[in-house]
C-alpha cells in the first residue's frame, strides 16, 4: 500500500521519468468513480445521443479531475491521446485506403462472384457470407455491407433465397472479422492498450473469426428454414457503374492477401529463436511485415486495380479515405485518453489482485465488453473502453504474457459482438439497405450476433488451454 508522498510507477502510456501522484483514495471509492464514468459515457452517447468523442473527452477529464492531482490531469490525457495515435493511427488510415480502393474498383463484387462460382447458386447464402468474411478484413462492416448490398440483392433475385437470410449471412461474415481482426479500429484500439503482437493477433483472430462466422451462418439457416423461397431470375453480367469490366478475383484479392501473409510471416519468423535479428533477411521480413509497411504495400496493390491510374483520381480517393478515417481516429484516441486516466488511478491493478483469486481470467474482458456493447451499441467504443479497464488487470488475471495479451484482446472482441440491436448503427444499415422489417431483423440477425459472440469466446477459451 502506497503512503502519502510516495511516487507511483507510471503506467505504460508515459515516457520514462514521468511521475504520477494519485491521491490516497480507497479502492471502493475509485471503483465507484470508474463505474460512474462508464455509466455516464453510456448515457451521453446512447440516451442523449451526444457526440462520442466529446463525451469520452469530458468524462476522461472529469474522472482525472476527481482522482488525480491537478498537475497530472492534462499530462495524463494528452499522453494517452498521443500514445494511442502513435501506435495505431497509420494502420487505421492505410486500412481505410485499401477499403476505399477495393470499393471504387469493383474488387468486392468480383470476389463475391468468384465465391458464388465456387459454391454454386444452391449455396448462394454461403457464398455471400464468405464474401463478407474475405471483404470484411480490410473494410469496416458498415461500409462493406453498403458496398455489397447491390450484389446481395442481385443474388436474391437470381436464386430466390429470402432476403432476411442473405442479408444476415452477409452481415455475419463482415461482423465476424470486424470485431476481432486488425486493422479494424476496435481490435487496434485494444491492441494499442494491451500491446499484443499484431501478427499473432491476426493469425489467432482468424482462427476465432471463422468458427464465429460459421456459427452465425448455421444459426441464420436454422432461423430461416421456414422462410418462403421465391423463383430465381437469370442475372446478367455484373459490371462496374461506368461500364468497365470487373477486375479478376485473383487480382482483387491481392491487396487483402499480401498484407496478411506479410504480417503473419513476420510474426512466425520472429518467434523462432534460431532466426536472430542480425540476419539480413530477418531484418527485411521484420520491416516488410510490420503492419504499417505491409498495409502500404496493400495500398499499392489496390492502386493497380484501377483501369487508368491518374494522379488526380488517386488524390481524390486518398482524400476520401482520410476523411473516412478521421472519425475512427478521433474515437480511438478518445479511448486512449480514457484508458490513460484509468491506468493512472491504478484501480485496474487493485481490481486485478482481487480478480486473480476469482479464477475468472478471460471471462472478465468478455463480460465487460459485452455489457458495454449491449448498452451503448458501438463495438469499437465497447472494445476500447473495456480494454482501458482490463489492461491494468492483466498481471492479476495472469494474462500479461504474449499469448495472454492476444487472448485477452480476442476475448474483448468476442464480447463486442454481444449483441447488435436497435442502438447499433450497423443494425440499421443491415435493416434499411435490405428493406427488412425490424422485428425480423431482431429475430434473425440480432440473435445471430449473440450466437457468434458466445462461439468466439468459447474458441478463445479453448485456445487458452493450449496457449497459456
Amino acid at each position: 500500500m502506497k503512503t502519502a508522498g510516495q511516487h507511483v510507477t507510471p503506467p505504460p502510456f508515459f515516457e520514462p521519468g514521468t511521475e504520477i501522484h494519485p491521491p490516497i483514495m480507497s479502492f471502493g471509492l475509485l471503483l465507484s468513480l470508474v463505474g460512474f464514468s462508464l455509466v455516464l459515457i453510456v448515457v451521453l452517447t446512447s440516451v442523449l445521443k451526444f457526440n462520442t468523442f466529446i463525451s469520452m473527452f469530458v468524462v476522461s477529464l472529469l474522472l482525472a479531475g476527481l482522482t488525480l492531482p491537478a498537475h497530472n490531469v492534462v499530462p495524463v490525457i494528452t499522453e494517452g491521446f498521443g500514445s494511442t495515435m502513435k501506435t495505431i493511427g497509420l494502420i487505421i488510415i492505410l486500412g481505410v485506403m485499401i477499403g476505399v480502393l477495393l470499393e471504387r474498383t469493383g474488387a468486392t463484387t468480383s470476389l463475391g462472384r468468384a465465391l458464388l462460382r465456387l459454391t454454386g447458386e444452391k449455396k448462394a447464402s454461403l457464398a455471400v457470407g464468405l464474401t463478407g468474411v474475405v471483404v470484411g478484413i480490410p473494410i469496416f462492416c458498415n461500409s462493406g455491407f453498403i458496398v455489397l448490398s447491390g450484389l446481395n440483392k442481385s443474388l436474391v433475385q437470381r436464386t430466390g433465397r429470402p432476403m432476411i437470410q442473405m442479408a444476415t449471412m452477409l452481415a455475419a461474415g463482415l461482423y465476424s472479422v470486424h470485431c476481432l481482426i486488425p486493422p479494424h479500429p476496435g481490435a487496434m484500439a485494444a491492441a494499442g492498450l494491451l500491446k499484443p503482437n499484431i501478427g499473432s493477433l491476426l493469425l489467432t483472430g482468424l482462427l476465432v473469426a471463422l468458427p464465429a462466422a460459421a456459427a452465425g451462418f448455421a444459426w441464420t439457416r436454422f432461423c430461416c428454414r421456414h422462410e418462403p423461397v421465391g423463383p430465381g431470375e437469370a442475372a446478367g453480367t455484373l459490371t462496374q457503374p461506368d461500364g468497365q469490366a470487373l477486375p479478376s478475383a485473383g487480382h482483387a484479392i491481392l491487396p487483402i492477401l499480401v498484407p496478411l501473409v506479410l504480417m503473419a510471416g513476420r510474426s512466425v519468423i520472429l518467434l523462432q529463436p534460431r532466426f536472430t535479428p542480425d540476419l539480413g533477411w530477418v531484418k527485411a521480413v521484420d520491416l516488410l511485415g510490420s503492419p504499417e509497411v505491409a498495409l502500404l504495400i496493400g495500398v499499392a496493390l489496390a492502386v493497380t486495380l484501377l483501369k487508368k491510374i491518374e494522379i488526380k483520381t488517386l488524390g481524390e480517393l486518398f482524400e476520401k479515405a482520410i476523411e473516412q478515417a478521421g472519425p475512427t481516429l478521433a474515437l480511438t484516441a478518445a479511448g486512449g485518453m480514457f484508458g490513460a486516466v484509468i491506468k493512472a488511478t491504478q484501480v485496474g491493478e487493485q481490481a486485478g489482485v482481487w480478480l486473480a483469486a476469482s479464477g475468472l481470467g478471460l471471462f472478465i474482458p468478455f463480460v465487460v465488453a459485452a455489457f458495454l456493447k449491449t448498452a451503448q451499441g458501438s463495438s469499437t467504443v465497447a472494445t476500447m473502453t473495456a480494454a482501458s479497464i482490463v489492461a491494468p488487470m492483466l498481471p492479476g488475471l495472469q494474462l500479461d504474457t504474449e499469448a495472454g495479451k492476444v487472448l485477452a484482446t480476442l476475448a474483448l472482441g468476442a464480447g463486442s459482438m454481444v449483441v447488435s440491436h436497435a442502438n447499433d448503427s450497423y443494425f440499421w444499415v443491415v435493416t434499411k439497405f435490405s428493406n427488412l422489417e425490424t422485428g425480423n431483423a431482431l429475430r434473425v440477425y440480432t440473435t445471430a450476433t449473440l450466437v457468434m459472440g458466445l462461439t468466439a469466446f468459447t474458441v478463445v477459451w479453448v485456445l487458452s488451454k493450449f496457449m497459456l
